[in-house]
């Protein structure tokens, strides 16, 4: 490997690295709340009461409510798209979507954004 291609792919990690911790940044200084992750614990094998048969689920178990998109999660797929050598077309992606940092798109963009994002080296 040349020096010039080895040069060249550590600009781009350290481009990568500096998106990364952009982004960092950003989730830091948001004003959302953090969902704090959930702490595993073993519970004893207890034996599981059987469900009672012959019901059908309610109508409103039948389709769960569709969940909005939070920032991070939005931020934690422009990251993984940005590492893997995207950066520039997610920056473009953000501008379409009238913004000049992911943290200024408004909320309602997200699910198009991402959908955008998906198709980034997939096509």
């Amino acid at each position: 490997m040349s020096r010039i291609k080895m040069l060249l792919n550590v600009i781009e990690d350290v481009r990568s690295l500096g998106d990364s911790l952009q982004a960092l940044a950003d989730a830091m200084a948001s004003d959302e709340p953090k969902e704090e992750p959930k702490k595993k614990t073993r519970a004893k094998a207890e034996p599981k009461p059987e469900p009672p048969k012959a019901q059908e689920p309610a109508p409103a178990e039948a389709e769960p409510e569709k969940k909005p998109l939070t920032l991070e999660e939005v931020r934690m797929v422009l990251a993984e798209k940005s590492r893997a050598g995207y950066t520039a077309e997610v920056r473009s992606l953000i501008t379409q979507h009238g913004a000049d940092k992911l943290s200024d798109v408004d909320p309602a963009e997200y699910e198009a954004l991402l959908a955008e994002a998906e198709v980034l080296g997939n096509g």
